[in-house]
């Protein structure tokens, strides 16, 4: 299976199922830059599902859209748990949606450091029932277009096992 297969798939589960339990989902994406929302939005039938997509990429669009506290973003960095937790819960704030997925990361080529690396994307997951989950991953192989449709593919996969759970 291709990663464009992989990635619509999950787009049309999440679609389905979502649509099934009435829920709405939003984006806040940054490091991938609309492809999430973009791969939603690929599936017939989701403007049922879809409320909003926020495409955060600068700091101050983190902060003014998605109310992300810039001293937050100055004490941790851009990419961090941190800002992957605020920027889902940010998400749900301003929208109307059940659940929102975060992204924030460093595509590359540049932009790394020993700390952290090209390739690293932290995820946040937030819903109206209270639960956060905020998690961590290394995309170490491949470029810029890797790091980006992995870090797509995996938020929706996040957001597909909170809506199977």
């Amino acid at each position: 299976m291709t990663q464009t297969h992989r990635i619509w798939s999950l787009a049309q589960a999440i679609i389905d199922k979502a649509g099934a339990q009435g829920l709405t989902v939003a984006t806040a994406e940054s490091c991938t830059g609309g492809m999430i929302a973009a791969a939603l939005t690929d599936v017939p039938g989701s403007s049922a599902v879809v409320d909003r997509g926020f495409v955060t990429y600068s700091n101050e669009a983190k902060a003014e859209m998605l109310g992300v506290p810039m001293k937050l973003i100055e004490q941790n960095g851009a990419v961090s748990a941190a800002v992957a937790r605020v920027m889902a819960l940010g998400a749900l704030l301003h929208s109307r949606a059940d659940i929102a997925v975060s992204v924030t990361g460093i595509a590359g080529p540049s932009g790394g450091t020993d700390r952290k690396p090209v390739g690293l994307v932290w995820f946040g997951l937030a819903d109206r029932e209270g639960v956060t989950r905020v998690e961590r991953r290394v995309f170490a192989e491949g470029g810029r277009d890797f790091v980006r449709t992995k870090a797509a593919e995996t938020a929706l996969h996040l957001m597909l096992t909170r809506l199977n759970s």
